[in-house]
């Protein structure tokens, strides 16, 4: 077989693990693996009349390639957001600008083109890595009849159907570290550290952060906030506090109650506009009605940097030999998961039928904005 692997949306540690077992199997199973560069805009951005230029876009894929890849971070496929079935004008490449391209055009679905060059290349199945933005177009190929097997990662641990989400250990890890640092100067200070984290739909690495980092607030995605409550709270928190400070953080995609949540620039292929910037909100208005000085930290990118914890690392290697386990057994549109702490698959097409997020009820204090977490009995790993 030919087998063609991809990695799409935000880069997180262990991606690149991922890579290399999924590589190495394929190889000692005799088969040639084809690594397709920046997600699904490696099939887009293919060019089916000059092939000078394809090296761009696809790769084969030997053991030496990926000899070293495991040992660092991000993913050395490169990712994009490209949604073929989603082009805007200004996104289309130009051999497939036609007589009738406008750059005022609308979007337009070029699938077509897409399994063209999915034939073009012989690919008997691709291995589709990413988050529900990704892996939904991966669900629109097997409906289009590709062999199609999905991996899923991000660091939000939001896909719909697993309990665990590549790069999410890590994410959280690099979370508590920040934020237990920062505690030096907050406290040196005597400030209210606000902390800003990754987290759109899903408030989980807030929340989760927040109870192992032992922070004394969370604001999550989940449930929106009253700024002056949050305000009295923290304040409690400082005044209790022998070295007099108080720390919280807060979903990227947290608003406060009334208000909407913040977001700036175009929106993605995927609808998706960029987060970011409530933190500064919440700081700012808690300075106000408070008097106290703030320290605003947004961890963004730096949650998903560098190599991947040991955990990450396990998952990945796993979730690769359960994929490649399906290729060989002839299936298809299906996706690795881990459920109830089991590694297991379900139907690719379960990502599109719920968004996964915080079980407010089990795991949030939504009066005294934090971790409620009692009862663990029974529950996944993680808490999700």
């Amino acid at each position: 077989m030919k087998i063609g692997v991809l990695t799409g949306g935000g880069d997180v540690p262990g991606l690149n693990p991922c890579i290399k077992a999924l590589v190495d199997r394929g190889v000692d199973e005799g088969h040639t693996v084809l690594g397709i560069r920046r997600g699904w805009a490696g099939l887009l951005n293919y060019n089916l009349q000059d092939d000078k230029e394809n090296w761009r876009c696809a790769v084969e894929l030997d053991k030496m390639a990926v000899r070293r890849i495991a040992r660092t971070g991000g993913t050395f496929l490169h990712t994009s957001r490209t949604n073929p079935s989603h082009v805007r004008p200004k996104e289309v490449p130009e051999h497939l600008r036609g007589d009738d391209w406008s750059p005022d055009q609308e979007p337009k679905d070029y699938t077509a083109h897409v399994l063209r060059v999915i034939e073009h290349l012989g690919l008997d199945v691709i291995i589709a890595i990413g988050g529900d933005d990704t892996l939904s177009y991966a669900e629109r190929l097997h409906r289009e009849g590709v062999r199609i097997m999905g991996i899923p990662k991000t660091m939000d641990n939001d896909v719909f159907g697993t309990d665990y989400c590549i790069g999410f250990s890590t994410a959280v890890t690099r979370s508590v570290d920040f934020i237990n640092n920062l505690r030096t100067s907050t406290g040196s200070h005597e400030r209210i550290a606000v902390v800003e984290l990754f987290g759109r739909h899903s408030g989980e690495t807030s929340l989760i952060a927040a109870y192992l980092a032992g922070v004394d607030r969370a604001i999550i995605s989940e449930v929106p906030f009253d700024p002056r409550k949050l305000a009295d709270l923290l304040m409690k928190d400082k005044q209790a506090n022998p070295s007099n400070y108080a720390m919280m953080t807060i979903s990227e995609g947290a608003r406060m109650e009334g208000g909407e949540i913040i977001e700036r620039g175009e929106a993605d292929a995927y609808g998706h506009r960029k987060l970011g910037g409530i933190g500064l909100v919440t700081g700012e208005t808690i300075r106000e009605l408070t008097g106290e000085n703030i320290i605003y930290q947004q961890l963004a990118y730096l949650m998903r940097s560098g190599a991947p914890d040991s955990l990450d690392l396990m998952v990945a290697f796993n979730y690769a030999h359960m994929a490649m386990d399906m290729v060989l057994k002839g299936q298809s549109g299906r996706m690795v998961a881990l459920r109830g702490g089991i590694y297991t698959d379900i139907p690719i097409s379960m990502i599109m039928q719920g968004r996964k997020v915080v079980d407010v009820g089990e795991l949030y204090d939504i009066e005294e904005y934090r971790p409620k977490v009692r009862h663990v009995a029974g529950m996944p790993m993680f808490l999700s």
